[in-house]
């Protein structure tokens, strides 16, 4: 059988797992410059694909006109009009099966997310590093005849700020490290009183920008940025295209288990995970990060770590993992990845 000359890829969400398919179709495009590709995301996400070639963007309008089994069916038809002859399914849930159903006669291939893998490591019957995320995503393109070497890896240049950035962080020559202390769930979450400790030493050094999402996130966000000179908060200000832009020319972004460490390791940023009850073994570490760049609580003090692959589950005493990373243990880990 031929290979596909069009591939559609289907990856809807979250945002760290859309960040985490950019290196993997920027490897696979460099390596083979005919092969046409068109991705089907939320229109959130199209910035993230800005700098792939012979991409082309169909957006998922799922709470729209896309909506249920009908929208699924309209999405598809406006799907073949793209010519794609197989399909990547890097998501592999319910909405990208019905997609799957209606495009009887193509290739399909889905990705393995390894469930049975994962739920052994959180239930602690194994402690071992389980395949990538980035590597299942090659996976499925080598099964559709196109085999992706991820280790050689190329990064876009850092981003020309417009003057709508250039107007929020100045102009001054400190360099930036970026900080996004949030994530989706608490076990997740580095200590807000702890990072501000963090954020106050730094700011002697650097101009310190804060990442996180518009409303609670930016409100908090805002009250660290006006106790210190030399602190930005960045949160709801911006749009993803204008951040994107701003994280490209960062010295480092220090992140959670979270969107933003993926965001800027697929621009390859330097990246520095804190992590509490997740741990680099379910698969997501940054792409391309040095492995000592990470800080994981204590195994020993917190021997079921990890509880879960998404931080939403932990059993009782185990939302305060953090307790074992101190400001001085970031600080420190922070001078040796400069050094």
């Amino acid at each position: 059988m031929s290979k596909p000359k069009h591939i559609l890829v289907i990856r809807l969400s979250a945002m760290g797992d859309v960040a985490m398919t950019i290196p993997v179709l920027r490897a696979l495009i460099s390596q083979y410059p005919d092969l046409k590709l068109t991705v089907l995301t939320k229109a959130f996400f199209k910035p993230l694909f800005r700098d792939l070639h012979n991409v082309t963007i169909v957006i998922a309008e799922i709470n729209g006109n896309h909506k249920g089994v009908f929208g699924l069916y309209k999405l598809s038809k406006l799907l073949k009009k793209t010519g794609f002859d197989s399909v990547a399914d890097l998501h592999n849930v319910l909405r990208s099966n019905l997609l799957k159903f209606f495009f009887f006669g193509k290739k399909v291939v889905q990705i393995d997310k390894g469930r049975a893998a994962k739920k052994a490591l959180t239930t602690g019957k194994v402690f071992e590093q389980l395949k990538t995320t980035h590597q299942r995503y090659a996976d499925v393109f080598e099964r559709l005849g196109y085999p992706v070497d991820l280790t050689n890896p190329m990064f876009p240049k850092p981003s020309e700020l417009n003057s709508n950035a250039r107007a929020l962080i100045g102009i001054e020559s400190k360099p930036c490290i970026g900080i996004a202390p949030f994530a989706a769930f608490k076990g997740k979450a580095y200590p807000l009183s702890k990072m501000q400790i963090v954020i106050e030493t730094l700011s002697k050094e650097y101009n310190v920008l804060l990442f996180g999402a518009k409303g609670t996130e930016a409100h908090q966000l805002q009250n660290l940025a006006m106790k210190n000179n030399n602190v930005i908060n960045l949160a709801g200000k911006l749009s993803l295209n204008d951040e994107l832009d701003i994280i490209s020319n960062l010295e480092l972004m220090i992140s959670m288990d979270s969107g933003n460490a993926h965001l800027a390791a697929m621009q390859g940023v330097k990246v520095l995970t804190i992590w509490g009850v997740t741990h680099p073994y379910a698969g997501f570490y940054p792409f391309n990060q040095d492995e000592n760049n990470a800080i994981l609580a204590d195994r020993n003090q917190f021997p079921k770590i990890p509880t879960s692959v998404y931080g939403n589950v932990f059993p009782e005493g185990y939302e305060d993992v953090f307790s074992t990373i101190s400001p001085k243990d970031i600080l420190k880990k922070i001078e040796n990845i400069f050094k």
